[in-house]
């Protein structure tokens, strides 16, 4: 879908964005809009004494709701990185206005809500863009080359970790981190989910077992799934926010300095002629014809690092000034949940679930 530039911007003055909660990833977003060229950070909608604070310092408005916003005024673009729960009511409330939305991921708490929101996008032809953000990360973008060019040979088989400890201060500042649908499925894995379907395909059934809160919550605090992919590979993946350890894409890509360093990588992704391990990406092959007995070696490319938050931010300006396909649109948002979803489901149910793929957006 192309989407037509708004016959209200104009397109010499800068985009106006509001950001609707300013959280962690509110101020991150915020951060982000102060490095991108002809964008300016326009309101902020959020009750909190810190968001009332952070307004008056940067001297722009912060409203208590989207409709006071709304009444007041209206920006080219709205983020809204408030808790999932709120997202249906607030994203729906947008595209009501007409305005473009980037909404931090995941897409919505349910199949059904996430459905409502894309839908209601694409009838009304406004961008909903979802807040994966890797996506915009220059590894991922070399990988997804990697594997397009054919290095790797047809893709057999993939491997997702993502594990890490979040420590008992994270549920205690934010008690709905501790219930039921705010585990690491939903809160982490979906950011995995959705780079493994962007670089290896469709998946189109799961099977999954979960592990309860050691901690006593609502939610999990491990899962394991194993997906079949529409072009017959197999993968497997994994979280937990319990375990102590190097492999998730927080500590290896060296993406947000808050996250100690490490040189692990947490994707491996092996194919006919070859393996790809990410983010460090290394290209793993034999000399001569692929044979276990024969002397195998890594190539490593380099490239240069960017924020990926910033690249988001300017893919997001470009959208609603030139009209551009969303690169994570409202459609592709909702199938990374309806695999989030199926794992949800497959863990409770101890059943194969077959991911949903043929109701599109339109």
């Amino acid at each position: 879908m192309h989407f037509a530039q708004s016959g209200n911007i104009d397109m010499g003055a800068p985009i106006r964005l509001a950001i609707a909660g300013l959280g962690l990833i509110g101020k991150r977003h915020a951060d982000a809009i102060r490095h991108v060229d002809g964008v300016e950070l326009a309101a902020i909608v959020d009750l909190t004494e810190d968001a009332k604070e952070f307004a008056d310092e940067h001297g722009i408005n912060c409203y208590g709701d989207l409709a006071a916003l709304f009444a007041a005024d209206k920006p080219d673009g709205v983020i809204l990185s408030t808790p999932t729960l709120l997202h249906p009511e607030q994203g729906l409330a947008c595209i009501a206005q007409n305005c473009p939305i980037l909404i931090e991921k995941p897409l919505a708490a349910t199949v059904a809500e996430a459905e409502q929101i894309a839908f209601a996008g694409a009838k009304a032809n406004v961008p909903v863009l979802v807040g994966h953000h890797r996506r915009h990360n220059p590894i991922i973008q070399k990988a997804k080359e990697v594997i397009a060019s054919g290095a790797i040979g047809q893709i057999r088989t993939v491997q997702a970790t993502c594990w890490f400890y979040k420590p008992d201060s994270y549920f205690e500042e934010a008690v709905w981190r501790t219930q039921k649908g705010a585990g690491p499925i939903s809160v982490n894995l979906v950011h995995d989910v959705d780079l493994i379907r962007h670089l290896c395909g469709e998946i189109l059934s799961v099977q999954a077992q979960a592990a309860p809160s050691s901690r006593g919550y609502e939610n999990e605090e491990a899962a394991a799934a194993v997906v079949r992919f529409a072009s017959g590979a197999v993968g497997t993946i994994n979280v937990a926010d319990a375990v102590v350890s190097p492999w998730s894409w927080e500590l290896t890509a060296r993406e947000y300095p808050v996250y100690p360093a490490t040189s692990e990588s947490c994707y491996m992704i092996g194919g006919t002629e070859g393996a790809l391990s990410i983010p460090d990406l290394k290209i793993w092959r034999h000399v001569g014809v692929p044979d276990w007995w024969s002397p195998i070696s890594a190539t490593s490319m380099s490239l240069a690092a960017a924020d990926p938050l910033i690249n988001q931010i300017t893919h997001f300006v470009r959208v609603i000034k030139d009209g551009v396909e969303p690169l994570v649109s409202g459609a592709e948002g909702l199938k990374t949940i309806r695999v989030v979803g199926a794992i949800q489901e497959a863990a409770a149910s101890g059943e194969t679930v077959h991911v949903m793929q043929e109701q599109e957006t339109t």
